[in-house]
């Protein structure tokens, strides 16, 4: 899997959940958001809960 910042992007509008975390890694480590999507991939996505929902937005 690699990282795609739009379907990041993409996943991230929408879930609420991923949303709501996107915002706390921009605030608690004092990120722009691109670093943080790219902190929340490898968090959330290649590791976590939503690693089958980003492999299905390459599908479609």
């Amino acid at each position: 899997m690699k990282f795609v910042k739009s379907k990041m992007m993409q996943l991230v509008k929408e879930n609420e959940e991923l949303k709501i975390r996107l915002k706390s890694i921009m605030t608690e480590h004092e990120l722009e958001k691109t670093l943080a999507l790219k902190a929340m991939y490898h968090s959330e996505v290649v590791e976590g809960k939503f690693q089958g929902l980003y492999q299905e937005l390459f599908k479609g």
